[in-house]
This record gives C-alpha cells, structure tokens and sequence, in this order.
C-alpha cells in the first residue's frame, strides 16, 4: 500500500486572485481593500475593464465590462491603466516562490501555473498553505489552490473557493460534485462547443462522461476523447517545466549553498544558468526579446530586473551578456542567496524572422545590423524557414 501511495501523483493548480489588481494594490498599499479596476483605457467612455478587486466585484463591476457602466455601479471606483511591466515582474517572482516547494512547476499564464508535489513530505493542503501564506508575506498577493491528482481537477478545484481558498478534489469526487453541472462550467468548454454538445442531446458533465467515445470522436476529432475523459476525472498530462508559449517566459534559477559575497563567486553562477536557459530555448526552437534576472539576497529580499533587446537572442553568450549587465548594474554588493536568468516575450524562430523580414523593409536605415542577425539565427538553426519567408514576399 505505501508503494502505492507514494506514486499517486499530487498536483496544485496555484491561480493568482485578481492578479493585476492585487499588484497595483501590492505596489500602493493606500489602493487595498478598495473597489479598483483596471481599464485598457482610462477614457470613461472607451475603456473596458480588465480585471478589478474583489471590492468592486462586490459592486457587480466584471470583466470586460464597459467602464461608464461601472462608474455608474459604483461612483467611488478607482481605475488605473494596466502596468505589464510590474506584472511580468510580479510573475516572474510568484513562479521563483512556486519553484521553492517543487522543480516541477509549469506555467500556464502570466498568473497560473500547475505544481507536481508529489515527492513533497508535508501534507498536500499543508503545503499549499505554505505557498499561499508565502506569497502574501514576500508579494502581497492572494491565491486560490486546487489539489487534486491531475491538472483537469486542480484546476477545476482552484476556481471553487475566490479568494484565497485551497480546495481538495478527488477522482471519486467528480460524480457528485461536476456530473450536475451544465457542460459550460466545465474546465476548456466553451460556449460554442456547449451549444454544439447541447444539440445531441449532451447537456451537463454527467451527459458528457456518458457519452459514446467513437460518436464523440467522429463529431468533435481528439477533442471529443478528452472531453469525455476530463468528464470522468482522467487526465493523463504531466506537469512540464519545459512548457512555453508567447504569453510565458522562460527561466532558469538556483538556490545557493550559501550566501555568495563576491562578484567573482557570482558570475559562474550566472553563467551557467544563461547556458541552461539557452538549452531550453533551443530545444523548443525559441528565441527572447527581453532578458530578467532574480537575486534574492541573504535577507530575503529579493528584486527582479529585466532589460529589453532590440533583437531577438537564443545563445548562452548573449544571454549571458545580458545578465551580467543587469546583475551588474543592480547588485548592491550585499551577500546573495538566489539568482535566476529569464527569457520573456518568446517567440518561435520563424516569427522572430519574419518579423525581422518587415522591420527591414520598415526601416531601410538598419539592414545590415539585422542581416547580420539574420545571418546568425541562420547559422544556429538552419536557413529553410529565412529563404521560404523571403520565397513569399512576392
């Protein structure tokens, strides 16, 4: 039985409450326990809101409702235009804490991100209170955390309890509490494909994990298997730290033996985490637009800074470059504990070419400094996908 017991997997779904909220208000402590919104524009009559407190949720004010409408619900509203550069900062360093309890974290937005605990001695629920209590000492910022034995049910579980809830959900769980929900409120259905299942006859969770797997398949492809799946509480994906999209970075850190004091000491490390990083960018044929580095000092103070590139890197020496030099400009000298290299705004080899391609044509003045860029994407990573988009300006 113990053998048993120690293979279950144990996975955490960590989702920021109210992320942009909670940074502004983290940054302007004045703002907390406030009815703030953030609005992509501010104009009373234009903007729409982004996300907002749970103060003004209380208001009735949500998601991508207009702002007049929610000035209107509630006159005291505070509305303050997105900061994405705190954002990614606030991001970078919320993940630094989730790695601290796992190195199997994968991030899936810019606010969530799943966490395979499995080889963890504490409890399951013990552990997520430690990430919780952690992030809202260290970031002031609240989560929710479902666990649960795959990713389906964890995340499922963390959108039972906002804010600040950590909710349990088992496989044996899911006929009583999922099977009577409306095929909507599932997980990855949206309102398309409900309609879709709505018209044969599939109209809640339960209808759904009944349903015939080839007459699924031949209506709805793949996807029609996973529905039903997910439906009874089966998912068989595993938590990849190696996942990347557009929206996430890509990062490498360690924890030191001990404080390290020198600069001399320092920069190996630095060093070897830029060849790590650019290991992982090859491998999933990416390339970065913004380089960030972490360090947490002895006191456990920790800053994270970030530098924007004119040009697309993947190399470990260009990453590298680019660390030492925020490192250098922002180290105070003081004993450091933690330092992390981060790759943000990726992107695929052949969109970063292709955007080169229309950038040249833009800006005639720069042509040789991205040719030669050009030249060395070609030379890392093969010239087929440079000569097919040149094949194709016409």
């Amino acid at each position: 039985m113990e053998g048993i017991k120690q293979k279950r997997r144990v996975i955490l779904h960590v989702d920021m409450n109210s992320f942009y909220a909670s940074v502004e208000a983290a940054l302007h402590p004045e703002l907390r326990g406030k009815p703030l919104a953030i609005a992509g524009n501010v104009q009373e009559r234009k903007g729409i809101i982004v996300t907002c407190s749970y103060e003004a949720r209380a208001m009735g004010i949500k998601a991508t409702m207009p702002l007049w409408q929610a000035k209107k619900l509630c006159p005291s509203l505070i509305v303050r235009p997105p900061s994405f550069e705190h954002y990614r900062d606030y991001s970078a360093r919320m993940f630094d804490v989730l790695r601290e309890f796992s190195s199997l974290v994968e991030p899936v937005s810019i606010d969530e991100g799943y966490v395979d605990i499995t080889e963890h001695d504490d409890h399951p629920v013990n552990v997520a209170s430690k990430i919780q209590e952690k992030l809202m000492i260290e970031l002031q910022l609240p989560c929710s955390i479902g666990i649960a034995p795959n990713k389906f049910l964890a995340k499922t579980a963390s959108d039972m309890k906002k804010p600040m809830g950590i909710t349990i959900l088992r496989k044996r769980d899911v006929p009583s509490l999922l099977w009577p929900l409306k095929t909507g409120e599932m997980h990855g259905i949206g309102r398309k494909t409900e309609e879709k299942l709505n018209r044969y006859g599939i109209v809640t969770v339960g209808d759904l994990a009944k349903a015939d797997v080839y007459a699924m398949k031949q209506r709805f492809g793949i996807n029609g298997i996973k529905m039903v799946e997910r439906a009874n509480g089966v998912d068989g994906r595993l938590v990849d730290p190696e996942a990347a999209s557009d929206h996430q970075s890509v990062g490498s850190s360690t924890t030191l033996s001990h404080d390290f004091e020198q600069e001399h000491e320092l920069l190996p490390v630095l060093k070897t985490l830029s060849e790590k990083l650019a290991v992982r960018l090859h491998r999933k044929e990416l390339v970065c637009l913004a380089i960030t580095i972490t360090i947490r000092y002895g006191d456990r103070k920790t800053i994270t800074r970030s530098r924007k590139l004119l040009n697309p890197v993947s190399s470990a020496q260009e990453i590298e470059h680019e660390a030492v030099r925020l490192f250098k400009e922002h180290w105070n000298s003081e004993p450091v504990r933690l330092l992390g290299v981060s790759a943000s705004q990726v992107q695929t080899i052949s969109d970063a070419v292709h955007q080169l391609d229309l950038f040249t044509l833009e800006k005639e003045e720069r042509n040789i400094r991205l040719h030669e860029v050009m030249e060395e994407i070609k030379r890392k990573h093969g010239d087929r996908s440079i000569f097919r988009r040149k094949d194709h300006k016409g």
